[in-house]
């Protein structure tokens, strides 16, 4: 029992001896009182840079299902133009009627080139923020911009589509104006919804943004 205490004080002496190494020129009470008295290094919760978190704060899925999103906008907006407009480019050589003799439908086909042209401004930023990591416009003013512009493209959307409705019933049953202005409407409807989802989203990140 005695020669394994003095192995384990030997040990302890050995690990102390390399422990509390004294440096040459400097006097063995100094270096103790500089290492109980150094700080240890903490990370600071505040030490990151604000790019990083830029990015790292809008995942990459958020981004591609906004895109996806701002896609449909894109498509539907683009149906319900369309649909107003190629009936009466069919019939321009026959007195049928066209979307232009009745005022709610231009209101109507005006929203929708509208919606067209804000969504793909909106995908060519989405595409070009993903590529080059928002060389296009900051983050900041994009939600701030987003949030407003989401806003009253949605208003247009469902006064430009409530406004078409009472339109059907004055339109000629059978014609291609009346199936176009159905399904123009239907469209305008359906490119609402999927602009509120929009306009909700860059609320969240809005207030997400200001919160935080």
């Amino acid at each position: 029992m005695e020669q394994v205490d003095e192995a384990v004080k030997d040990e302890r002496e050995h690990v102390l001896a390399i422990g509390f190494r004294i440096m040459p020129g400097v006097s063995p009470v100094a270096s103790i009182s500089q290492s109980q008295h150094q700080p240890f290094a903490t990370p600071s919760p505040f030490s990151f840079s604000v790019a990083s978190t830029r990015w790292s704060s809008r995942p990459l899925i958020h981004r591609h299902s906004n895109l996806f999103l701002r896609f449909l906008v894109l498509l539907f907006s683009f149906i319900s133009a369309l649909t107003l407009v190629t009936p009466s480019t069919n019939n321009r050589h026959h007195p049928s009627p066209s979307f232009t003799d009745y005022p709610e439908l231009i209101y109507c086909f005006i929203v929708a080139i509208i919606a067209l042209v804000y969504t793909a401004f909106q995908l060519f930023k989405g595409i070009s923020d993903i590529a080059h990591r928002g060389i296009l416009i900051s983050d900041l003013t994009s939600d701030y911009l987003s949030f407003v512009l989401d806003q009253l493209l949605v208003y247009l959307l469902v006064s430009s589509a409530s406004a078409a409705v009472p339109t059907i019933g004055q339109v000629e049953r059978g014609t291609a104006l009346r199936k176009g202005t159905i399904a123009s409407i239907s469209m305008a409807f359906a490119t609402f919804l999927v602009m509120t989802i929009c306009a909700i989203l860059s609320g969240y990140k809005l207030c997400k943004r200001i919160s935080w």
